[in-house]
């Protein structure tokens, strides 16, 4: 539940005033994802407005069948609240939807278990958090970052880049990236913890204060002046939520994106790339691109690599497809998440691109997935990966 200085009724309040502004128009039936791959009236954002609105006035009981899973198989991918004419926050009212359901002890028996996953192991794969740097355990050479003290900038992995071995290349990537051109980064290790994303998605956002503050005090502690994410979730996060669940304007640190501090970095005269020669496509992961703005930064670095072609999907920036990989739903609907990559990855394929290219951990591995089970001749990387490889020896 998104806080606010405002008294809980008064929240409640203002988002059945934002809800009554829903005019029924259904454009956004044209965007969302989840209803465009079942055509499901109850599975359109419209419609899970109209039931907050009917629970609200007592005439829906939130324990009828469906109601709950209406409401946790969105994606919050947002495309609903960006094409709205009449600017409903429709996103904002199903995370505080989620979060009365959450309250009323009717989160989904598998969110919960992820709950107690993250505040057991202080990650969501239940794994030893000390281990959180075994990726870079098969580098050729140790990162500077890691074991450092003190640094200018702080790389927050996330549980995602940390721990499927299907992501470690993104965090590998980064680090080699960091060391070649000389940035003075640290790693966090053990001391990082889950973002607190999931449990806030989960309606928890109580719960995520402890990992909110510690990830603050651990950043603080080495005396880091920037934090850099290659995770979108872990960045939205931090820059949307941090400063508000802590009661603060701002965190006295600055947050970016991978992205955004790599479009800077190449553009140094004494950064030299050699070329990739290969047609690609740019995936703009939901949580970098619609949420946060974050458009122009990986188009920046794809046009410095020379030899890349850059075919765009009709549906790009801030009218991007998700890829199936939002909003907790692969925890809780799995085949909602496969059903919406694979819509992603046809789009992709459309555009005769060899290569599918994003700057999200999370998408990577999804429309990855959606590739893998259409057996469709093309790569999915992450942008990091790239510009290592671009990057002269």
């Amino acid at each position: 539940m998104t806080e606010t200085n405002e008294e809980p009724e008064a929240i409640h309040r203002s988002v059945e005033d934002e809800a009554r502004h829903c005019v029924r128009c259904g454009l956004c039936l044209s965007v969302c994802p989840g209803y465009r791959q079942s055509l499901n009236e109850t599975d359109s954002p419209r419609a899970r407005v109209a039931l907050m609105q009917a629970r609200k006035e007592g005439l829906l009981d939130p324990s009828d069948d469906g109601f709950v899973d209406t409401f946790f198989s969105c994606l919050l991918c947002g495309s609903c609240a960006f094409v709205c004419p009449s600017g409903v926050a429709v996103d904002r009212i199903l995370e505080i939807t989620r979060g009365d359901l959450a309250g009323e002890g009717l989160l989904p028996s598998s969110l919960a278990e992820l709950n107690d996953r993250i505040l057991a192991y202080r990650n969501i794969s239940a794994e030893g958090n000390e281990g959180r740097a075994i990726w870079a355990d098969n580098l050729p050479s140790r990162p500077k970052g890691l074991g450092k003290e003190q640094a200018e900038v702080a790389y927050f992995v996330g549980c995602v880049g940390s721990f499927y071995p299907r992501s470690y290349s993104v965090p590998q990537s980064l680090v080699q990236i960091f060391d070649r051109l000389n940035v003075d980064y640290a790693l966090l290790g053990g001391a990082e913890w889950c973002c607190g994303y999931p449990m806030f998605l989960n309606g928890n956002l109580d719960g995520a204060r402890e990992l909110i503050r510690h990830n603050v005090e651990a950043v603080r502690s080495i005396g880091a002046k920037k934090v850099v994410f290659t995770c979108p979730s872990c960045f939205h996060f931090w820059n949307h939520t941090y400063p508000v669940a802590l009661g603060v304007q701002e965190l006295g640190i600055e947050v970016q994106h991978a992205t955004e501090f790599l479009a800077d970095l190449l553009e140094r005269d004494d950064v030299h790339l050699k070329g990739i020669p290969a047609t690609v496509t740019y995936h703009d992961p939901c949580d970098l691109g619609r949420k946060e703005g974050v458009f122009e930064a990986p188009r920046r670095i794809l046009r410095r690599i020379p030899g890349l072609k850059l075919n765009e999907m009709p549906e790009n920036r801030a009218g991007s497809h998700c890829c199936g990989g939002g909003g907790n739903v692969e925890s809780f609907a799995p085949e909602v998440s496969k059903r919406v990559s694979a819509q992603r990855l046809s789009q992709a394929l459309d555009t005769g691109a060899e290569v599918i290219v994003s700057a999200c951990q999370q998408c990577e591995r999804t429309l990855a997935g959606a590739a893998r089970n259409a057996r469709a001749r093309v790569r999915v990387r992450d942008i990091t990966d790239l510009v290592l490889e671009a990057l002269e020896d």
